[in-house]
């Protein structure tokens, strides 16, 4: 299976904006201007950044922003090759973080979460960065203990007798739903815990409180018609966004298996399968 085959596929908009961890200026140097801004960029990184070893340049992912790969890095630059960005670009129309995905393709054995960060500078030779603004990439899956959460707030799924797996998910968000359908293949029993990470709390509110949770947490994914639903507690939902926000989940989807393994960020199927088969329970 190639990397291609084993990472989502990704969306291009023009409404997506950079929320950037750091920008450098990196110099005023004239080129010209009659090549691709690919091109350009290439040969504006090759003068600034003469350590980095430039796999591809892409100027068409966000209007005024270049996707430069180094390796299994990926950081932005302006198309005048002046400014640096570290960071995430999320795609505001889609919902989408552009960023954790293209990051996927490029290294489908990487989770998302904490190797975001460290994968989004180029080598440590040229970026303005110290040893310390660069953590290793995990070669494992952090780990969390759900032992604080309540009962209330999750909605079980699935077959009873499969393997446990805990998500975290919003009901608007597209990878969510593409994890939903991966699980129901995998046949495991699942205890979906809405987070609202895009102030979605309303919807999470009518799921939970449905007469059928399960059918209109599925039909929320699809994006149908949940009718009416009464008011119910939903202290449980404000737990799931505390623990979330305590053990620092930003994003959904979050996986986490049986022993407490979390995966961050939609997988494909298979690889879906290999993390779960990983725990025992």
């Amino acid at each position: 299976m190639s990397a291609t085959d084993s990472a989502p596929k990704w969306h291009r908009s023009k409404g997506a904006i950079a929320v950037a961890f750091a920008v450098s200026v990196i110099g005023g140097v004239a080129f010209p201007t009659d090549r691709s801004p690919e091109t350009s960029t290439i040969e504006r990184l090759k003068t600034r950044l003469p350590k980095t070893q430039v796999s591809k340049v892409d100027c068409k992912v966000v209007d005024g922003l270049c996707e430069v790969t180094a390796g299994n890095n990926l950081f932005y630059v302006d198309r005048s090759g002046r400014y640096l960005v570290i960071g995430r670009v999320y795609d505001m129309e889609t919902r989408q973080d552009l960023t954790a995905t293209r990051l996927l393709e490029i290294n489908p054995d990487t989770l998302v979460g904490g190797a975001a960060k460290a994968n989004a500078a180029p080598d440590r030779g040229d970026a303005p960065l110290t040893s310390a603004d660069r953590p290793a990439v995990p070669t494992t899956p952090k780990h969390l203990s759900l032992a604080g959460l309540p009962k209330d707030g999750a909605i079980v799924w699935g077959n009873p007798q499969g393997k446990t797996v805990t998500v975290f998910s919003d009901f608007e968000c597209g990878y969510c739903k593409a994890l939903s359908n991966a699980l129901v293949s995998l046949n495991v029993r699942v205890v979906e815990r809405p987070i609202s990470a895009l102030n979605t709390r309303a919807l999470s509110n009518q799921v939970y409180c449905a007469r059928d949770r399960v059918k209109a947490l599925h039909s929320a994914y699809a994006r149908e018609p949940l009718g009416t639903s009464a008011s119910c507690n939903t202290s449980g939902l404000d737990a799931n966004e505390r623990f979330a926000k305590a053990n620092g989940l930003q994003g959904t989807p979050v996986l986490v298996r049986g022993d407490g393994a979390v995966m961050e960020g939609f997988r494909s199927a298979e690889l879906t399968a290999a993390f779960i088969a990983g725990s025992k329970s």
